[in-house]
């Protein structure tokens, strides 16, 4: 009998998700847009993010966090299944002509959640398809848009006070991500990201681009600082939500019996991060504070936000989920559905008695624990940011090393819409600068099928010891470790290697 991971059509996948006792704790998951690991508690000390700070002090704070993708849909919908988006459907973005969508059989975390007993509300951006998948029981308005968290904030206020049953709060702002009216090419416009207006309640911070911290994978030059301060700006914008909406659960007698998760979809909306997996677009902030667990804490595991909807359902005591994954529709000739043959049929049976199964982990056992043990490991995979930015790239990611497979190597790296109209990208192809930052910009656009990288020595990713003969044996272990991550979690993409 084949291993399930060879099914062709389902994705049978992996779970731990262990016994938590009573009482539910009520879960917020606090997800912002484009944030790289820019605040005060992760060493930035020019940015102000008081409440992000005081959320770390209050609670864990992780150093290896990951998306499995830099790209807003797509890592959403891994956020809300469990499941790497080559699995889930969800291959890109949603919205608009890009019409990407999840297969009808995932199990998100909301509608297994509201299964578990919580009602479940969510408020901001949302991002992901088809509506019926991804369900919450309530749709909170944010009347002042979602770029003003601290009105968002409020206006959960009677979510979370009445009811007789844990909830599960999805919040989401648009900040920090690149404003839809940006002007290509002038970094000082103030809608560039979302700094064109007032919001009520906000006290805006601005900053001074001469004294902002230029990442060293980035120029540093005027364009580049004028467009970081504003970057900074909404930061400290949506920090101010975050305060707001801790002090609701105070007010509300709840903050002391809620889970509180913050995090982002992917790093920060600059060339060389947001759409990239190179470490500044994939690994991001991750505090959570738990009534259950020790303030003022570092975790050094290596976690990925397949693990997130694992540990949400941990922290509900949801110990089993119901159903089967199934990768697209049915097969049809003729308009009638083929008839299934025998070793078809086993196959579903097989899977069927394999249950649901998601590719993370809950954390939860580890929260505590500074430095686990088995927690050393992460993968990614990203297909499409927008339709039109097909560049598939399967990743694994360890202590000391990454490997990145580019399986469309022989095209250019696309650039999404707003990073290709940044003042940052203009500025590197009016002067022709041969140079972006530590790589040579033709490397940047033109890459090798394998990347390999050694983290300690080279933390930028500049130096790609794939054709290096001193690596070749590291560098085909990871391409195995790879490829058998692809075949586990069902990825279509594994038929590459032997058709190219």
């Amino acid at each position: 009998m084949k291993a399930p991971w060879l099914l062709p059509a389902v994705a049978v996948l992996s779970v731990v998700l262990t016994t938590h006792a009573a009482p539910k704790r009520n879960v917020v998951l606090f997800v912002v847009d484009d944030m790289s690991l820019d605040a005060g508690c992760y060493g930035n000390k020019v940015i102000k993010t008081p409440n992000i700070d005081r959320l770390a002090s209050e609670g864990v704070r992780f150093n290896y966090a990951f998306c499995t993708t830099a790209s807003c849909s797509a890592s959403r919908s891994v956020i809300l299944s469990g499941l790497h988006n080559h699995a889930n459907g969800q291959f890109g973005h949603q919205h608009s002509f890009h019409h990407f969508a999840a297969f009808s059989s995932v199990r998100s975390l909301p509608v297994l959640m509201a299964e578990g007993g919580y009602r479940t509300a969510r408020i901001g951006k949302f991002h992901v398809a088809p509506e019926e998948v991804f369900r919450f029981e309530t749709v909170l308005p944010a009347a002042g848009g979602s770029r003003n968290s601290v009105k968002m904030a409020e206006s959960c206020r009677d979510f979370i006070a009445k009811g007789d049953k844990p909830f599960f709060l999805y919040f989401c702002t648009s900040d920090p991500h690149r404003g839809g009216g940006f002007v290509q090419g002038d970094p000082l416009k103030p809608d560039s990201f979302g700094n064109n207006q007032a919001y009520d309640g906000v006290t805006e911070v601005r900053y001074d681009p001469a004294k902002v911290l230029v990442p060293s994978y980035l120029p540093d030059n005027p364009d580049t600082r004028a467009e970081i301060a504003q970057y900074y700006q909404a930061i400290s914008r949506l920090d101010q939500g975050l305060g707001r909406l801790l002090e609701v659960l105070k007010e509300a007698g709840q903050l002391d019996n809620t889970v509180v998760i913050f995090t982002g979809d992917n790093g920060m909306a600059f060339p060389g991060s947001k759409t990239t997996l190179y470490d500044p677009g994939s690994r991001l902030p991750l505090i959570v504070r738990s009534p259950d667990h020790p303030r003022g804490k570092v975790c050094n595991a290596m976690v990925s936000w397949v693990d997130l909807t694992p540990t949400i359902l941990d922290i509900a005591g949801v110990k089993e989920v119901k159903g089967r994954l199934v990768q697209g529709e049915a097969e049809f000739s003729g308009g009638a559905p083929k008839a299934a043959s025998p070793k078809a049929a086993a196959k579903k049976k097989q899977a069927d008695d394999a249950g649901y199964r998601f590719h993370g982990r809950s954390f939860l056992p580890v929260l505590a624990q500074e430095n686990p043990p088995g927690w050393d490991e992460v993968f990614a995979s990203h297909t499409f940011h927008e339709i039109t930015m097909y560049y598939p790239m399967r990743v694994v990611r360890t202590r000391d090393h990454k490997l990145i497979l580019n399986l469309a190597h022989q095209l250019p790296f696309p650039f999404a819409s707003d990073i290709h109209a940044s003042a940052t990208w203009q500025g590197v192809l009016k002067r022709s600068d041969t140079m972006f930052g530590p790589r040579r910009t033709d490397d940047f656009l033109h890459r090798a099928r394998y990347e390999l990288y050694d983290l300690k020595a080279d933390p930028n990713e500049a130096r790609n010891l794939a054709s290096d003969p001193r690596h070749s044996k590291l560098r085909e272990e990871l391409a195995g470790r790879l490829e058998a991550f692809q075949q586990r979690t069902s990825d279509p993409w594994i038929v590459k290697y032997k058709h190219e």
